[in-house]
């Protein structure tokens, strides 16, 4: 945080392939208020995103952000490739950027004018109405803010391009991947440190003191959110963490957390045990090992989400866990900010149904999630990368069975 990660040459090229994207489309200007959206565009890395913000971006021109007058400083320090516009809080961000819009629109209204004094004729406009594409169903853009543009500004056809920029950041480019692998090296520290003070009698805010202070000497900023880590009662809670109690013998701990590098992260996930496993949660680990081995030696570029999903219920089924089901395998990863490390308010998993196709760059969160089968429970997840020699795990914490 507090400072751009990125080249000029990087972020050209992102809004370059942006812009052919937006020409495919037929808009005249994009939207964005996703923060992971803005920052992938701008290399804006502040904790402000909790106010409106707003990219402007036309179809060539500058690109302009507007959002509240006080980050200035941390907008000219961070951004170099767009024009700030500050709004006062005596009014919003929506008010500043319909004038913004406006002024575009006169600008662009002379310049046909221009070019029809000397053409005599030009190509159809459809009507002279503007196509502005918007991302309905980002985070940043509250149903007042979307009213208060479309009841402002006439003479436009709004496209809803939820998910165009976000599609885009599937694909990591090198330094990206060379961010995600600092926090991966994060992650790794964060989970030594949690796990080597979980213990019989350890308390809850202990441990996860002990990851948090790991976490950052090791180089990580804040991630997304998290760390998880709560007892065995508590395994059902999915995104709730620490309490005020002791861990015990005999009991399981929760781990998923993540280091974060520049917004990007690099998840992992552990089950740790306190003092002794059972014989049936021990059998379960070897089949998410194996589940999980599945899953990189289907993660080939071309094939599609479900493919690899089926290749992790397989070993599933082998098992004896037919009756068992989950709603995905994994999920991409990558850029993210609070109050996710999803990349957004969306979590595009590998699921059963999904025919999302899988490429070189993409990387993953992969999960070997076996609870609740009536068998045995076991889980571990990883972060991997699908580079040109195959799927390659960056988070190295090992696998267990761990028995603290």
């Amino acid at each position: 945080m507090f400072a751009n990660p990125f080249t000029d040459e990087e972020l050209g090229q992102r809004l370059q392939t942006l812009r052919a994207a937006m020409l495919s489309r037929g808009l005249d200007m994009a939207l964005l208020s996703t923060p992971e959206n803005i920052f992938y565009l701008t290399g804006l890395d502040h904790w402000g995103y909790f106010a409106p913000h707003l990219l402007i971006v036309p179809a060539e021109g500058d690109m302009v952000l507007v959002t509240r007058q006080m980050e200035r400083v941390s907008i000219q320090k961070q951004v170099r490739n767009a024009l700030f516009q500050g709004h006062e809080d005596s009014e919003t961000a929506a008010d500043l950027a319909v004038r913004v819009l406006k002024d575009s629109f006169a600008a662009k209204e002379r310049s046909r004018a221009v070019l029809k004094a000397v053409v005599e004729e030009i190509e159809d406009q459809s009507d002279g109405v503007m196509r502005i594409g918007v991302e309905t169903w980002s985070s940043g853009h509250s149903y007042g803010f979307g009213h208060a543009l479309r009841e402002s500004v006439s003479d436009v056809h709004w496209v809803d391009i939820t998910g165009l920029v976000d599609d885009l950041r599937l694909v990591k480019s090198a330094a990206e991947q060379a961010l995600m692998r600092k926090a991966a090296a994060v992650s790794d520290a964060a989970a030594e440190a949690a796990i080597a003070a979980i213990c019989d009698g350890a308390g809850e805010r202990d441990v996860v003191a002990e990851c948090h202070a790991a976490m950052i000497r090791a180089g990580g900023e804040v991630p997304g959110f998290g760390p998880f880590i709560r007892p065995g009662p508590r395994l059902g809670e999915e995104h709730a963490t620490w309490g005020d109690g002791v861990y015990q013998a005999g009991e399981p701990v929760f781990m998923e957390l993540s280091g974060c590098v520049s917004r990007y992260h690099a998840p992992l996930g552990r089950l740790v045990h306190v003092g002794t496993i059972r014989d049936e949660d021990a059998r379960m680990a070897d089949v998410a090992g194996d589940a999980f081995n599945a899953v990189l030696d289907t993660l080939k570029p071309g094939v599609r989400a479900a493919e690899v999903y089926s290749a992790w219920q397989a070993v599933a089924d082998d098992a004896g866990l037919s009756h068992y089901r989950r709603h995905h395998c994994g999920y991409c990863v990558g850029i993210g900010f609070p109050p996710s490390w999803t990349g957004g308010n969306r979590v595009t998993g590998l699921r059963h149904d999904s025919e999302m196709e899988i490429r070189e760059g993409m990387s993953f969160h992969i999960l070997s999630w076996l609870m609740g089968t009536g068998k045995g429970d076991y889980f571990v997840s990883n972060t991997v990368l699908l580079g040109p020699n195959g799927a390659e795990v960056l988070t190295g914490t090992p696998t267990g069975p761990t028995i603290r």
